[in-house]
C-alpha cells in the first residue's frame, strides 16, 4: 500500500504553509495557477484505487477523472475523458500490459502512463519503458512519490526520462542498456538543485549525507547528457519536465 510520508520536496507549497490551496485560493493569495493535472486510475483492486483517489485528490493541482478497474475500461475511459496521465497497474500475463500500454500511447493525444506493481522483475521494466512508460512503480512507494512520477511525467512532453522506484539494487539490471532513466529520488534531488538548495541543504532536507546527493547528482548528468547542475537545471526547463512554478 502507498504509506502518506511527509517529504518536503513533494509536498505542495500551500501545505507547508499550514493553509489548503482551496484557502488560499479563497483568499485570493494564488493567482495564475495553471490547470490540474488530470488523471484517470485503473487498478482491479477497489480499496487500493480508491485510497490512491483520496490521496491525491487532497494534493493541490491533480484532478482525478475517473476510476476504473481493468485496463479495457482505462482505454475506452482514456479515449473518452482524456486525462494526462493514466495511472494503471501491470496485469498479468505480461503481453496484456504491452498490449494494454501500446493502445494508449495510440490515443490522440496519447496521456502520459505511470504503471503501479507488485512485480520487481527488470526485464518487466525494460520492456515498458522502452514502449513510453513515463514511471515503473511498485506499490509499496509513498504517496509523495507517486505524486513525484505524476508530475514529472507531464513536465516531460517529449518523454524523454523516465521515473523508476523500486529497490536500489535492482536500479543497475533496470539501466543496463536503458539510458535517460531516472529514479524517484534522482528526481527529487533534481528539483530541490532547481530550487537553489546546495548540496548540504538538500542533504538536510532528505535526510541524506551530503556524499549521497552527490553520488546521485554524478549519476544524473550522464542521463541527461549534461556535465554540471546549472546545465542539469536549464535542460529540465527548456524541456517542460521541471517547471518555473515548481521553483518558486
Amino acid at each position: 500500500m502507498l504509506h502518506n510520508k511527509s517529504r518536503e520536496a513533494l509536498i505542495p507549497r500551500a501545505s507547508l504553509k499550514g493553509m489548503t490551496v482551496q484557502e488560499e485560493e479563497n483568499e485570493g493569495r494564488i493567482t495564475n495557477r495553471p490547470p490540474p493535472i488530470r488523471v484517470l486510475l485503473a487498478d482491479d483492486h477497489t480499496l487500493f484505487r480508491r485510497g490512491i483517489a483520496g490521496m491525491l485528490s487532497s494534493y493541490g493541482g491533480l484532478e482525478i477523472v475517473g476510476e476504473v478497474p481493468n485496463d479495457g475500461d482505462a482505454l475506452r475511459l482514456a479515449q473518452e475523458k482524456k486525462p494526462d496521465v493514466v495511472i494503471m497497474q501491470v496485469q498479468m500475463p505480461f503481453e496484456r500490459s504491452t498490449e494494454s500500454l501500446l493502445k494508449m500511447r495510440e490515443i490522440s493525444p496519447p496521456p502520459k502512463v505511470v504503471l503501479v506493481t507488485m512485480f520487481e522483475e527488470p526485464r518487466f521494466i525494460r520492456e515498458l519503458m522502452r514502449l513510453g512508460a513515463s514511471a515503473y512503480l511498485l506499490k509499496s512507494v509513498s504517496v509523495e512519490h507517486l505524486i513525484g512520477a505524476v508530475r514529472a511525467a507531464v513536465f516531460d512532453p517529449k518523454g524523454q526520462h523516465v521515473i523508476v522506484g523500486m529497490p536500489r539494487e535492482m536500479i543497475g539490471e533496470v539501466e543496463d542498456g536503458s539510458g535517460g532513466v531516472l529514479t524517484v529520488r534522482e528526481m527529487e534531488i533534481l528539483l530541490l538543485v532547481a530550487r537553489g538548495l546546495s548540496n548540504i541543504q538538500i542533504a538536510n532536507t532528505l535526510t541524506l549525507s551530503e556524499g549521497t546527493i552527490k553520488r546521485h547528482l554524478a549519476n544524473v548528468y550522464p542521463k541527461m547528457g549534461v556535465a554540471s547542475r546549472h546545465e542539469a537545471v536549464r535542460k529540465a526547463l527548456f524541456e517542460d519536465w521541471i517547471t518555473i512554478q515548481d521553483i518558486t
